[in-house]
Formats: C-alpha cells, structure tokens, sequence
C-alpha cells in the first residue's frame, strides 16, 4: 500500500490532477475520476487499483490525444509512449492506446523508418540514420531493413559538400573540411572519399 499525498489541478488543463504518491509524482488523472473514487491525501491505495481507476476513465482521451500527437507527423511507439508519459498516463493506458494504434494502422515502426530512411538520405548518411533511429526505439532489424532500401549515398554526399562548399575555395584545406562534415553527417569514409572526387581530390588527408 501506498499514501496519496497530494492532489493538485494541472496547470495547463484543470480538467486533470496530478497524483502524488509518498511526496512524489505518480500520474495524471481526470478530475471526475478523483471525485468518483473520493480520493483525497492521507489515502492508502495500491498501485493496481490508481492503474486500474487511470485507465478505464481515461483510455479513450489518452487515445484521443496520441492520434492529434501523429497528425502533424509519423510516430514511432516509442516516441508515442514517451509523449502519453509525459501527459502523465500511467503503463497500462499507453499499452491499450498502442495496441489500438497498431490494430489500426496508426503505428508501423518498420513503415516509419522506410519514410525516414528515403526523407533523411538526402542530407545524411547511414550511420546517422541508424543511430536516430535507435533513439527513437526502432529495433535492429527494422533498421537494417530501411537502409536495405537506400540509394544515392555518394550523390547526396556530393550535394551536401557542393552546398558546404558554396563560397568557399575548393582548395586543400576547405576539402579536408568538407570531408570532416560529411563524417560528421553519417556518411562513411568510402562516400566521402568518393563526394571530394567531384571535387578533383583524391585523398583527404
């Protein structure tokens, strides 16, 4: 058992409280809820029992407001969960809003990652594709299935360093630069190698 120890109305939507458990966060939940189940500070409750109050009343905003959080833009199930726990939606909320999603169509890791793969080839590399991909929880293999499907690596290369490149001399040392940012950007030695070609060098060093 645990002690509610506080019930404040949330700033920004005095619909919803936040719930603190033992001096400390614990979730948001719908006004209506807290007074239906009278919860006040000083209570001792469960953790099953706030999860189990959380999500029958609040299944369906939550789902509400991860469908008009993709509107703008795909999403992947991590960054879905990680915006339901930052609006204060405890596990089994954004477990049933994700399976729902995914039941219908809404979240496709492996379909976001192809979008992001042909979007972001155009002005990065693989190893920085992969990467920012990671961080936004896709797995390893929905990765390497994405960049399967990546062209024109050394033509994307050669039209970055040409923007880099604008204004400047195409001299040595420029082109050394140049080769450093686009190691920067995520694409390998080889790429790179093969974008100063364009530029009549050879060798980076």
């Amino acid at each position: 058992m645990a002690e509610i120890t506080g019930i404040t109305p949330q700033v920004k939507d005095k619909t919803r409280c936040n719930i603190e458990i033992d001096g400390r966060f614990y979730c948001g939940m719908k006004l209506e809820t807290v007074i239906a189940n009278r919860l006040k500070a000083g209570m001792t409750v469960t953790a099953e029992q706030l999860s189990a109050m959380q999500l029958e009343s609040e299944k369906q905003t939550a789902f509400d407001k991860a469908l008009n959080s993709i509107t703008s833009s795909m999403k992947t199930e991590k960054e879905v969960r990680d915006y339901l726990r930052k609006k204060g939606y405890l596990q089994d909320v954004s477990d049933y809003v994700v399976e729902k999603m995914k039941g219908y169509g809404f979240l496709d890791d492996a379909a976001y990652s192809a979008a992001y793969v042909q979007s972001a080839g155009k002005r990065k590399g693989r190893r920085l594709i992969a990467m920012e991909l990671r961080q936004k929880g896709v797995s390893e293999e929905e990765i390497e299935e994405a960049l399967g499907t990546l062209t024109g690596e050394t033509e994307s290369a050669k039209s970055l360093l040409e923007k880099y490149l604008r204004g400047k001399e195409p001299d040595r040392n420029n082109l050394r630069k140049g080769y450093s940012y686009l190691l920067g950007k995520g694409f390998d030695h080889d790429t790179a190698r093969a974008a100063l070609q364009a530029f009549g060098e050879t060798d980076e060093d």
